[in-house]
């Protein structure tokens, strides 16, 4: 019986010893992967922050206040980045954010290099100010048609182009918000681009539909200019009732699903509407899908760059 006890014993104290030790190395790799995180930001925030302008009009000056708190960028006690270590947290319910000097942090945030542990977006500034000159070009040109956001996170690309029309007062068109809400769906084998990306596995980008709806409340703008495609682009998208489209934004990660919002909705975008996609610079999976989609459809519009990821293009007139 003693020896029997005393082998059990040494079995827990091995099962416990092992265990440390893969914890050990797991939180030795997670540290590698902060301290690799700080070393990419530290590299990226080279630059000074701009030096934003206030804006001439009433218009201008509550939209450019509205892009600064939508990214956090004017609150310091906000500047904080989503840590790597979430996606090891997360099931514990515990978070973590990584505070990086103030100035550095702006430099990020301004061309939404960074993952905003607070902010309803991470496009930056540059890509909202992108979002602003469609949605003026649209009204100017009379482009007939919706606005819809395939990937909205947060909701905060989507916030801002709801309260852009508000702002030039057009209450003719509707903003889609289209997302899983539950995170990227699981990567398709048969995509090796997607299979290496990481996001779908953590479920980092899953954020509640509910969550999004308090969201556009917070902002004054959760009306019934603004409808909800709950589910994965391929299922939600070929059903919802959309006519036209004058801005079609696409934020999908993958390469699977930044060619299904394209391939689903892009016939459906006006001539003269304008197509973003937020992911090119970023994610090779996403530039893939947009060069092979264009490629596919013989599109030969110009594809203008917003800043180091997202670039845009007008369909062309007839």
């Amino acid at each position: 019986m003693k020896r029997l006890l005393t082998i059990l014993l040494c079995a827990v104290v091995l099962v416990f010893v092992v265990l440390g030790a893969m914890f050990a190395v797991l939180m030795s790799d997670e540290a590698s992967s902060v301290n690799a995180f700080k070393e990419k930001m530290n590299a990226t925030a080279a630059a000074a922050p701009p030096v934003l302008e206030a804006g001439n009009t009433i218009q201008e000056r509550y939209l450019n206040l509205l892009k600064r708190y939508l990214t956090r960028y004017d609150c310091d006690e906000c500047l904080r980045i989503k840590s790597p270590l979430d996606q090891f947290l997360a099931p514990h319910q515990v978070t973590l954010s990584l505070v990086l000097p103030a100035e550095q942090l702006r430099s990020l945030r301004a061309d939404g290099h960074d993952a905003p542990a607070q902010a309803e977006t991470m496009v930056g500034l540059r890509r909202l100010d992108n979002i602003e000159f469609c949605i003026k070009d649209i009204i100017a040109h009379h482009i007939p048609g919706d606005l819809l956001e395939a990937g909205a996170w947060r909701g905060g690309a989507t916030i801002f182009m709801r309260a852009c029309l508000k702002t030039f007062g057009d209450d003719t068109r509707t903003v889609w918000v289209s997302d899983s809400f539950a995170g990227l769906p699981k990567a398709d084998a048969a995509y090796a681009f997607d299979m290496s990306h990481n996001s779908w596995r953590d479920g980092s980008m899953a954020v509640s539909i509910d969550d999004v709806k308090q969201n556009f409340a917070r902002y004054g703008v959760l009306d019934d200019h603004v409808k909800f495609l709950k589910g994965w682009f391929k299922d939600t998208l070929p059903k919802a009732p959309i006519k036209q489209l004058a801005i079609l934004r696409v934020d999908g990660d993958l390469y699977e699903s930044t060619m299904e919002a394209l391939t689903i909705m892009y016939d459906k975008v006006s001539p003269g509407g304008w197509i973003i996609d937020d992911d090119y610079g970023a994610v090779p999976n996403a530039k893939a899908a947009v060069e092979d989609f264009r490629k596919k459809r013989g599109i030969t519009a110009e594809l203008k760059h917003i800043d180091w990821t997202g670039v845009y293009w007008q369909k062309p007139l007839k």
